[in-house]
């Protein structure tokens, strides 16, 4: 991770936070709920990972940045689009804007924009900010690596709490041995199912790795197609058209219209509005973790 005497920003994926949290404690059968019956497993969680992360690296600046609705420009150019997605569960449902909430009372803004996903601003705030800053992005999200560069690092959060990978241009190259934009390249050969987008039928992650360490990018695979086996060429050239969309589905856009000062992102608590906010949704323990007096 890049550590210079320039101030840190913290960008959360909080989709990535908030299903994590879900899940994590759902599988278990038991959902924490106020005494009004809100369910709250989500937004307990969510905190847990939050300020474990916040603890550790220790940012002086956090943004937290969210998908707005479905429909996005990936799927005006792929109707398909996550569209194996199930509806999220209704216990999940009321709780998306209770952590909009929560995030308030922190004073960190929630960042979204109409038509990208919450990948498609966190590039766009890494790309804005890197030059002065350390930028840090928290996620579950593999495709998030594309990112990565010499002043942003990715935080991958592993199973349990408070187990990290955190990927800089050096340690993405000896895990995979591969460049941060090369991600992309993997992704458009291979597709990804969660995203449900097929890339080249018939080439699995191992072949699409070995293919773009080989010949560097997309453009270098196809000016190299004679030099293939017959079988992955044949693959190639039947899903060219698919190859090339789903590597723009893969790209995170990094110039999306936001509106996101970063002074807005000092991470200042005012502690009287976090104790109010977490005694109202019965969970003072979180007080506690952050060293906020309950009055």
């Amino acid at each position: 991770m890049t550590t210079t005497n320039k101030e840190t920003l913290l960008l959360v994926d909080g989709m990535a936070l908030m299903f994590r949290a879900f899940y994590a404690s759902a599988a278990s059968g038991y959902i924490r709920r106020t005494k009004a019956g809100l369910p709250t497993n989500a937004i307990y969680g969510f905190m847990r990972y939050f300020w474990d992360a916040v603890e550790k690296f220790s940012p002086s600046h956090v943004a937290c940045c969210w998908d707005l609705g479905s429909k996005t420009f990936r799927t005006e150019q792929f109707a398909a689009y996550k569209g194996n997605r199930s509806e999220a569960p209704d216990d999940l449902i009321p709780q998306f804007a209770v952590i909009l909430e929560v995030m308030d009372s922190l004073g960190i803004p929630n960042i979204s924009a109409p038509g990208y996903e919450a990948d498609d601003c966190i590039g766009t705030l890494a790309s804005i900010y890197c030059q002065d800053m350390n930028v840090l992005v928290l996620t579950g999200d593999h495709d998030m690596l594309q990112l990565v560069n010499d002043c942003t690092s990715v935080i991958i959060m592993k199973k349990g709490h408070g187990n990290y990978m955190v990927y800089t241009p050096d340690s993405l190259m000896e895990e995979k041995q591969l460049l941060p934009r090369q991600i992309i390249d993997v992704k458009a050969l291979m597709g990804d199912p969660s995203d449900n987008y097929p890339g080249v039928r018939g080439i699995g992650e191992k072949t699409a790795v070995k293919l773009v360490q080989e010949y560097h990018d997309v453009e270098g695979i196809l000016a190299n197609l004679e030099e293939l086996s017959k079988g992955v060429r044949t693959k190639i050239e039947t899903d060219l058209d698919m190859l090339h969309l789903s590597r723009q589905l893969a790209t995170i856009k990094c110039d999306v219209e936001l509106a996101c000062q970063i002074d807005e992102c000092r991470l200042e608590l005012n502690h009287a509005q976090i104790a109010s906010k977490f005694e109202e949704l019965e969970m003072k323990s979180i007080c506690a973790w952050m060293g906020v007096a309950v009055v």
